[in-house]
This record gives C-alpha cells, structure tokens and sequence, in this order.
C-alpha cells in the first residue's frame, strides 16, 4: 500500500538525472502535480537502467543500433517492421539503444542519428511514418530512444479505437468529454457538458441518460484534432488516428443503458471515471465491479483534482488499490510521458490499470490524457479483423429512428462481414420468431455517408422499407441460419447475491444488444440453488419475446443487488426442442 501512496511523494522517487527539457511541476491546493505542454517534453531521463526482455510477439521491438545495414539487412529489417505493425494493427514501438535481453546500454548521439535515418528509410518503404516518443540519458553521455512507426492500413482511411466512458453520476464524464472534442476548458458550471447532452432533460438536470458518440482525432504527429477544426467530416479526413468516444449515464435508474452501451457497442477500452472529491460511492463500485466483469481493458481517470487536497487524492488511491486488489490488479500511476508510453506499450498487458489525474477546469492532466489516447493501440489485429470480415454478415441493431423522407434507420454495430449500399438481409426476429428480408439503401458512419462499413466498426443502415424494428434485432445474411430462441443454456458465475437463485428467478439478461428479463427455467445439476460465488450450468427462459442468441456469446445479468456474468453454452431453436430436453432431464 505505501508503493501507491508515495506516488504523490515525488520526494520517494528516485532522482532523475538532468536532461535537456524537464517537465514543469508545481503544486495546486496542496496537490503536486505535472504539466505537460505541446511538445510533450519529449527529452526525459528517468535513469532507469533496462526493460522487460523482448516479446516475440506483439508490436515492440528492441534495437541497439542500425547503422548502415547491408542490402539483405535491410531487407530484413523492413521484412520484421512488416510483421511487427501487423501485430500492433498499423502501430509499432521501437526502442533504440536496447538489447534483446532488455538491458538498455544507450548509443552515442551520432550513431543514433545514423539508426534514425535506416529507421525512417525502413519505415519510407513500407508506407509508414515514424515519431519519436522520447529520450533519455543513459550513462557515459549515451541515450536511449523510443519510436512510434505508424502505417495506416491500405484498407483503411485511419487508425480507430473506441473508448466507452463509465463511472457514477456528477463524476465529470461528459464534462471531461466535452474539454476533449471541443479544446475549450469547462467554467466550473456544466459549461463543457452542454455540447454532450441529447434531451431537455439532460440539460436541465446535468445528467446524461442515453448513449452518445463523439470523436476525438489525432494526426501523424499526435496533434490534437477536434471539433474546432470543424464538422466529422473534417476530422475524419485531417487524422490519421480516430478516437470514437461513447458517453455512458452514470445515474443508477439509467444502469440498464450504460450495461447495454458497454455490451452492445463492444469498446476496444473503457475510460472509468472517479471523482476525487466524492471518492468511491456505492454505484461507484457497482460500475467498476461491471467494468471488471466485462473483461475490457481498463483506464482510470480521476477528475476534480482542482478542488481536492492532498488527503482526498491519497484516499481515491487506496480505495482504488483496494478495489482492484481483489481482482489482482494494480494500479500504474501516469505522472510522466515515460509512464504513458511504458502504459501503452504494455497494452494487452490487463493486470496494470493506468490512473491519470486530472481537472476539466484547469486543464491539469487533460494533455496527458490525450496522449494516452493518442498511445493506445488498436485491440483487433489484423487477421482477427480480416476472419470476422470472412465470416457471414451480423449487425447488431443498438438505436431505431424514422426520420422524414429517409424512412427506417438503424443504429449499431457489425460484428462480422462487410456491409455495402443495396445489400439484401434479413432483419428480426420478431414476436413470432420471423425473419423480414430488407435491402440497405443508405450507410452513415462519424456522420458521414459511406459505400460500405467492415466488421468491429459501427454505422447507421437506412432501409427499403418501413418496418417495425426494435434494439436487440439483428440484420443478417440471407445465407445464414435465422436463429430465434427463447431457452438457450450457459455457464455462469454469480458475482453477489444476498441469499439463493432457485428455479424461477427472475433478472435482467445482457447478450450483446439483447437485453430482456429472463427466468431461471432450470439449474444443472437439478435441484441445486446459488450463492455468491457459486457457479453452475443455467437454462434460461426470455419472458417476452425471442432473441437471436449465439453459442459462445459473453452474458452479463443483473436484478437489484444481485449480478453475475457467463457464457453461452447452448441454444434451443425452437420450444419443442427445448421442452423435449428438458423432460428428459426432470
């Protein structure tokens, strides 16, 4: 515990040797902070003395120099970038100065001046750029260096992620959002929020209620590109690197929105705010508890540090620490850009939460926050993307709108296949079970006409015709097997609950875009009831209506304070079949 609360010690720290450009601290309310301007104080030493060995694979390399290689080299060389900005799906880290053991001995400054320029020749052959992230001093004068290379897939305008932003209501989530897309510091009164918020009523209480989708753009540089650059469309065509942000409610009465929001858009990460003035409340830690349950990877972001003192920021920490304890997680306290670029560069790496501190008012820790974002990597690489691209067309349908002389639109997400304009699918199910064929007629993506949306990215689909379609359908290839289940089996864990699940309870289930209350029909074996903890084989019965349920699909259900999470293990296509297998097994 006291490894995390020296963090706000800097006097705990080991001395950092000089360098050319220090970043600036100073203190604020009794807080000791960093402040990191434009150029990213890119010159830091940290006097650290060697990495982690190389990974054989992932998209970090380590070089100690590259000095006028022979043709084959070269070749070689080039060959190895290749494989590696496959593995990070467009974004490699390459560390000069390093051996492969990790041990980082630093070059002198003319021969990383020689090993940049190979560097860049290499990257100027396979259409990529490079960026460097830092410096640091070594020993003896030598330095070390870290790379970005960066190549935007050929098919793909830019690189894109998506982050889904949770934490409990008046934390400062959409005011935080509001400081990103727009560059404008928020006034202390909602002023940033304002830009988020979709409903009167949002506005007039100051609390989000749906699901909203902003973009924060980045270029080759990592130079912010927001809406004061003017409309999406800008955006999109000025960034080489595209941040998709969803706004998530905070409020309790709104947690089967935010679960769905998080379900059903698949974020590659999600951004979890806390407030360091209120700390850790009860829905606090239901909505980091959810967080942790949904297996993605994680931000941490704590705001208001403008008007906290030291103390408060210290609690935030422990209770923190405590909270991902449980969950063998620690925390990764970002106070500089070295911490940024050890913290992506660490990404899949889930057992290390990166914490940032910072304030929408003063604008504290909002610079580094947006490097961060400019670090993370892409999560789906690139023959994870091109298999779900192989795979038969599904798209989830998350919002339905009608809007004058368009007609039916649909909001949501492909999870597999390529979508074009005139496709022919088939949309349901619907009460009965059936599946309605329909053509696309329109496709809009970032607010911005498109000729086709690929698999893990989401879209709006306009239709042919005017039917009676809700969230939780699905849109399918005419090839596929129209699956309409209302029994279907999975394995579960139950996270809490205060007393047993028998045959017959009732909660609400999350499948993805589906969201329904469903019973408990049977606990396998039969006879059996559950605790916290416990796990089972459960069958569960929709109430309502039939879902389009895969094998193999990740559950979340929830029913007041009792939560807990599973997978799909079986479907029943039709009730016959169901109440065949279940007669055989009373």
């Amino acid at each position: 515990m006291e490894s995390f609360l020296s963090l706000f010690d800097p006097g705990t720290k080991p001395k950092a040797k000089p360098s050319k450009r220090r970043c600036d601290s100073f203190e604020e309310n009794g807080n000791i902070l960093t402040s990191f301007g434009s150029t990213d104080c890119q010159n830091v030493s940290d006097g650290r003395e060697n990495l982690p060995p190389e990974p054989e694979l992932g998209n970090v390399e380590y070089k100690l120099k590259l000095i006028n290689p022979s043709t084959t080299r070269f070749e070689h060389l080039v060959t190895q970038m290749k494989w590696r900005l496959r593995e990070g799906q467009g974004e490699a880290i390459y560390e000069i100065g390093v051996e492969d053991s990790g041990l980082m001995r630093g070059i002198h400054r003319a021969e990383m001046t020689a090993t940049l320029v190979t560097l860049n020749e290499m990257a100027e052959r396979l259409g990529a750029t490079t960026m460097v992230l830092r410096e640091m001093t070594v020993a003896n004068g030598k330095i070390a260096n870290t790379v970005l290379v960066r190549k935007i897939p050929d098919d793909q305008q830019m690189l894109q992620i998506t982050v889904a932003v949770m934490g409990n209501a008046d934390v400062g989530k959409s005011s935080l959002l509001g400081v990103l897309i727009q560059g404008e510091l928020d006034d202390g009164r909602g002023k940033a929020r304002l830009n988020m918020l979709r409903h009167l009523h949002e506005i007039e209480s100051g609390r989000t209620s749906s699901i909203n989708h902003e973009l924060l753009g980045f270029d080759s540089n990592g130079n912010t590109i927001n809406y004061q650059e003017g409309t999406p469309e800008t955006i999109c065509e000025l960034s080489s690197k595209l941040v998709t942000l969803i706004d998530l409610a905070g409020h309790q009465k709104y947690l089967k929105t935010t679960i769905h929001g998080v379900t059903g858009y698949r974020p590659h990460y999600l951004m979890f705010v806390v407030s360091s003035s209120t700390g850790f409340t009860k829905m606090t830690k239901e909505h980091l508890t959810l967080a942790l349950a949904l297996q993605i990877p994680l931000i941490v972001v704590v705001t208001k540090i403008d008007v906290t003192s030291t103390a408060q920021s210290k609690q935030v920490i422990v209770q923190l620490t405590d909270c991902l304890g449980t969950y063998n997680k620690r925390i990764a306290r970002l106070n500089t850009v070295n911490d940024i670029i050890t913290a992506s560069a660490n990404q899949p790496n889930e057992s290390d939460i990166p914490v940032v501190f910072v304030s929408s008012v003063s604008g504290i820790g909002i610079d580094m926050l947006k490097k961060l974002l400019f670090l993370l990597p892409p999560r789906l690489n690139l023959s994870e993307r091109q298999r779900l691209e192989k795979e038969p067309l599904e798209f989830q349908i998350d919002e339905t709108f009608r809007i004058p002389e368009v007609g039916v639109v649909l909001g949501g997400l492909l999870t597999q296949g390529i979508v074009t304009e005139g496709t022919s699918l088939l949309l349901g199910p619907f009460l009965d079970g059936s599946f309605k064929p329909v053509t696309v007629k329109s496709i809009r993506r970032h607010k911005i006409s498109q000729r086709q949306v690929k698999a893990s990215q989401s879209a709006s689909l306009s239709l042919d015709i005017s039917v009676d379609a809700r969230a939780g359908m699905v849109l399918i290839s005419p090839f596929t097997e129209t699956i309409s289940c209302t029994y279907f089996q999975a394995t579960i864990i139950v996270l809490y609950h205060s007393t047993a699940i028998r045959k017959g309870f009732q909660t609400t289930v999350h499948i993805g875009n589906v969201r329904q209350t469903a019973t408990v029909h049977q606990i396998l074996p039969a006879c059996r009831s559950l605790a916290t903890n416990d796990q089972a084989t459960v069958v569960f019965r929709f109430i309502t209506r039939p879902e389009y349920v895969k094998v193999g699909s990740r559950l979340l259900f929830r029913e007041g304070q009792t939560k807990g999470f599973g997978t799909v293990t079986k479907v029943y296509k039709s009730d016959l079949e169901s109440t065949q297998v279940f007669s055989i097994l009373e």
